[in-house]
């Protein structure tokens, strides 16, 4: 009873240290993860008493109470061990520090805290690990439900305190601590989709050096041309997604593995720009810097065009609500020049990173601004030194679509452009993974990709032709044509597609022991296709995860909650 006792109070303590965290109530969250401690340690004396511990050792009974003392003596672990030096490094770690002051982040609370944050994480590893060894088969429901809700809390608590480790090491470095770096800044544009968000149109470089980021170098896509010889890459992915990888900046992202894109985008810069040093590449799209302006406020835009360009009614004052739709799709109403309308892009980027470092944002709002483009996959980072690059691929920042950042039961649902136009603004989607009948002893699922072309009927001749595509690639004037790229969790298969309930064809690959499946679909103003993707073999047992490609509209409007197909059993 007093080990119960103890430990519900823990329990209703949490939540209060939480609000503590984020209300950034350092004071109130040091006096509770105090009676945390309290309570823990009382717990950890109770299930470590001699005579309990002599009864461990009983049959029957003796499991549970060996259980019991396990589960307390991890909480006041994890307390002693993980949150009381959180909430220190917390008090050096002020929201205000992470505002730039003259153009710089002060780096230095950054690199003090990040000891006890490493500290934390590996001891919250070991507790978990700790409770998953228990044997829970002797156990009763009494035990065994609490230890599944421990484990549960601690295998969450350390995927982000591993990811909180990992920034707290690499960010003072990438930032330029120990001598500038300069970073290969790709802005994807949605409105003609690539499989990790966008084509790359607008490039610049950014300088990091003792927490200064500016903007520098800056080129388009277009500007670039081909390259010949083209750039070598992986041969397994140039086959799925075609040559034009290595040969065309806009086409790197074809393939949703970031690493993959970005290193064949450094090679492409450094062809074009000899000389230079590019220590990795970032991407961001426009509705991750919409997010920005929203911590930020506007932003007023007056780009440099040659003698008689014009602007057009392009407005100047952007905004995170209109910042979207200017960029998609207005500018190519007004300016009809690719190098123009990426020199447009070029000025709003600019403009973004200048207004964030000028210092007048608040830090808590910047960082959750960037937490949510990195949740949404519309912030990626890939760094040429391999020893933070393997640092990377172990979160999803890295954009891979293999290796430690991806769940064992992971799916993707990716988009290619087939216009070779900007229609991709106007293409409206939902994707949802569908657990099925198991068969043979493996599960089942299919994954459901939903289209919609909302171009205006008469697109042919309202829209632009260079937002049309005006059939160049031989699509009808107004038509929207996709690849649907499915992948599935290793060593499962991609066995059949449909459109609309009809069996289709099946492009059919395998990329990092992954299933791969493509269907290609073109969609008329105004019609809606529904693609099924049917995958079998699925040997993981765990939680099935999905990522799409980042596009205009809110992820959540994008990926629906997953579905279990009616009347089966078993599954």
């Amino acid at each position: 009873m007093e080990i119960k006792d103890n430990l519900e109070a823990t329990n209703q303590l949490l939540p209060v240290l939480k609000k503590d965290l984020l209300a950034n109530d350092v004071s109130s969250a040091s006096a509770t993860v105090n009676s945390l401690a309290e309570h823990t340690a009382a717990a950890k004396k109770a299930g470590t008493d001699p005579l309990w511990k002599l009864a461990s050792g009983l049959p029957w009974i003796g499991p549970n109470l060996a259980a019991a003392s396990e589960v307390s003596t991890t909480a006041n672990d994890v307390v002693t061990l993980a949150a009381k030096p959180l909430v220190g490094a917390f008090q050096s770690l002020d929201w205000k520090a992470l505002t730039p002051v003259d153009g710089a982040v002060q780096l230095a609370p950054l690199q003090k805290a990040a000891p006890s944050v490493v500290s934390a994480a590996n001891s919250v590893e070991l507790s978990y690990h700790r409770l998953a060894g228990i044997d829970q088969k002797p156990l009763l429901a009494q035990i065994s439900e609490p230890l599944n809700s421990a484990k549960d809390q601690l295998d969450e608590l350390r995927g982000l305190l591993s990811t909180a480790a990992d920034a707290a090491e690499l960010v003072p470095a990438m930032m330029g601590v120990d001598g500038p770096r300069d970073y290969l800044l790709l802005i994807q544009n949605n409105a003609e989709v690539r499989a990790s968000g966008g084509i790359p149109g607008a490039l610049a470089v950014l300088h990091a050096e003792n927490g200064k980021i500016t903007l520098t170098n800056q080129d388009s896509a277009s500007a670039m041309g081909a390259i010949s010889p083209a750039i070598k890459v992986d041969p397994v992915q140039e086959t799925i997604f075609s040559t034009r990888m290595g040969n065309y900046m806009q086409d790197v992202n074809m393939t949703p593995d970031f690493p993959t894109a970005a290193s064949t985008a450094r090679s492409i810069w450094l062809q074009r720009h000899p000389g230079q040093v590019i220590d990795g590449v970032i991407s961001i799209d426009p509705v991750a810097l919409s997010l920005v302006l929203k911590a930020t406020g506007p932003i007023t835009v007056n780009p440099a065009l040659p003698e008689g360009a014009s602007m057009g009614e392009l407005p100047t004052r952007l905004t995170s609500a209109n910042l979207v739709p200017v960029l998609l799709s207005q500018v190519y109403a007004e300016i009809q020049e690719p190098v123009l309308q990426d020199a447009y892009f070029a000025e709003v980027a600019k403009k973004v990173f200048d207004t964030v470092a000028s210092g007048r944002t608040p830090g808590d709002k910047l960082v959750d601004s960037l937490a949510t483009g990195v949740s949404d996959n519309r912030i990626l980072l890939w760094s040429s030194r391999g020893n933070e690059q393997a640092i990377l691929s172990d979160t999803k920042i890295s954009g891979s679509i293999s290796g430690p950042s991806v769940p064992a039961a992971g799916f993707g649902v990716y988009f290619n452009d087939g216009t070779g136009a900007k229609m991709d603004y106007y293409v409206k989607r939902t994707v949802q993974l569908i657990q099925r009948c198991h068969a043979g002893g493996y599960a089942q699922y299919t994954a459901k990709i939903s289209l919609t072309n909302t171009a205006p009927a008469n697109a042919a001749e309202s829209l632009p032709a260079y937002v049309s595509g005006n059939a160049v690639f031989g699509v009808p004037i107004g038509n929207v044509a996709t690849n649907v790229i499915a992948y599935g969790p290793s060593q499962a298969r991609a066995e059949k597609a449909r459109i609309d309930g009809k069996d289709v064809g099946i492009a059919s690959y395998t990329h990092a022991e992954r299933p791969v499946g493509i269907v290609h679909v073109q969609l008329k103003p105004g019609q809606t296709q529904t693609v099924e993707i049917d995958f079998s073999k699925v040997v993981q047992n765990g939680q099935a995860e999905l990522r799409v490609t980042p596009t205009i509209q809110d992820t959540k409007d994008v990926i629906l909650p997953e579905q279990k197909a009616t009347g089966c059993t078993g599954n």
